[in-house]
C-alpha cells in the first residue's frame, strides 16, 4: 500500500520495466547467437535445448518454448513467487530470438568459423549474453524457467544454492554433450565464472537504468523522455557502430594472416583480455572500498544525529 501511495504510476513502472527486461532478454539472445555461430558453446540449458532439438528436428524457439512450459508448472506447483512477466518474456522470445538472430547473421556473413573468428565472437557473445541476463534480472519481474530450479531445491533440500545450482548447470552439460549440444568454453565460462561480468553490468549499467526508470515512472514528462531517449539512442549506436567496425574488420582481415601473423594476433587478443581483467578487477575493487566508506560516513551521521536527540 505505501508503494502505490509513494507511486501512482506503477503501472508504468511495470511497463518500462517490462520493456527493459525485454531488451534484456534481444541482447541475451544476441550474444547465446555469437557464440553458438563462433563454435565456442552455450549455457548447458540452451546447448541441451540445441541439441534435442536437433535430433527431433524442431526449431530451438519452439522446443526451448515447450520445455520451459514444463518447467514452469512446476515451479509454479513449487514457488509461484519466482514467476513474473519478465518469466514469461524469457521463456517465449528467447529460443526464437536466437533463431533469428542466426539466421540474419548466416544472411550477412559468408565465412568459415576459424579458431580466431570463435574468439572474437565468443567475446563478444559473452560480454551481450551476461549484458543481457543482467538487464532482464535487474528489472526484477521473475527470472527464467531454468534458473528458478536450483532456487528451490535449495529450499526444499536444505542445500547451499550455489551446490544445487553446481549440480544443475553439470547436470545439464552432460546432457547437451550426449545429445550432441554445443557445448565449449563459453559454457563454462557461463556455468561457473559469469558472476564478475554480470556483477560489473550491474553497477555500471543496469542499477542505474532501472533506477532512472523508477524515478521517471514516479513524475513522467515528455521531455524526460526525449533525453533519455537521445542519450540512449546515442550510446547504443555508437556501441553498436564501434562493435560491429571491429568485428567486420577481424573478419577480414583473418583470411590473409600467414600463420605467424595469426599467432601474433592471438598474442595481441591474450594481453587484451588479461588488461580487461585487471580493469574489471580492479574497478570492482575500488567500487568495493567507495560503497564501503559511504556507509561508514552513513553511520557515522546516524550515530551523530541519536547523540544530539
Amino acid at each position: 500500500m505505501t508503494e502505490n501511495l509513494n507511486n501512482p504510476h506503477r503501472w508504468l513502472e511495470m511497463f518500462l520495466k517490462s520493456i527493459l527486461s525485454f531488451i534484456g532478454v534481444a541482447i541475451l539472445a544476441i550474444g547465446a547467437m555469437l557464440c553458438k555461430e563462433g563454435n565456442v558453446g552455450l549455457d548447458p540449458f540452451t546447448a541441451l535445448n540445441i541439441g534435442v532439438s536437433g535430433k527431433i528436428h524442431l526449431s530451438l524457439g519452439t522446443y526451448q518454448l515447450l520445455t520451459n512450459v514444463f518447467i514452469i508448472i512446476f515451479v509454479i506447483l513449487l514457488d509461484r513467487k519466482k514467476i513474473g512477466i519478465g518469466t514469461i518474456i524469457n521463456m517465449v522470445f528467447a529460443g526464437f530470438m536466437i533463431d533469428w538472430f542466426s539466421a540474419f547473421y548466416n544472411t550477412v556473413f559468408h565465412y568459415h568459423p576459424t579458431f580466431l573468428t570463435g574468439i572474437v565472437n565468443g567475446i563478444l557473445g559473452l560480454l551481450l549474453f551476461t549484458l543481457g541476463t543482467s538487464l532482464y534480472m535487474t528489472a526484477n519481474l521473475g527470472v527464467a524457467p531454468y534458473d528458478a530450479l536450483a532456487p528451490i531445491a535449495s529450499n526444499r533440500l536444505h542445500i547451499k544454492y550455489k551446490y544445487c545450482r553446481m549440480v544443475q548447470d553439470i547436470g545439464f552439460m552432460i546432457a547437451a554433450l550426449i545429445m550432441g549440444g554445443p557445448i565449449g568454453l563459453a559454457t563454462i565460462i557461463i556455468s561457473f565464472f559469469a558472476g564478475p561480468l554480470i556483477t560489473f553490468w550491474d553497477n555500471h549499467v543496469s542499477d542505474n537504468l532501472v533506477n532512472t526508470l523508477v524515478e521517471f515512472s514516479k513524475n513522467p514528462s515528455g521531455r524526460k523522455i526525449g533525453h533519455g531517449f537521445d542519450i540512449a539512442g546515442k550510446s547504443t549506436y555508437n556501441l553498436v557502430k564501434h562493435s560491429y567496425n571491429h568485428t567486420v574488420e577481424i573478419q577480414e582481415k583473418l583470411s590473409h594472416y600467414s600463420d605467424q601473423q595469426l599467432q601474433q594476433k592471438e598474442k595481441q587478443i591474450r594481453r587484451t583480455l588479461k588488461d580487461a581483467r585487471i580493469v574489471l578487477k580492479n574497478s570492482i575493487i575500488q567500487y568495493g572500498l567507495v560503497k564501503k566508506e559511504e556507509r561508514r560516513r552513513e553511520r557515522a551521521e546516524n550515530h551523530e544525529s541519536y547523540e544530539k536527540k
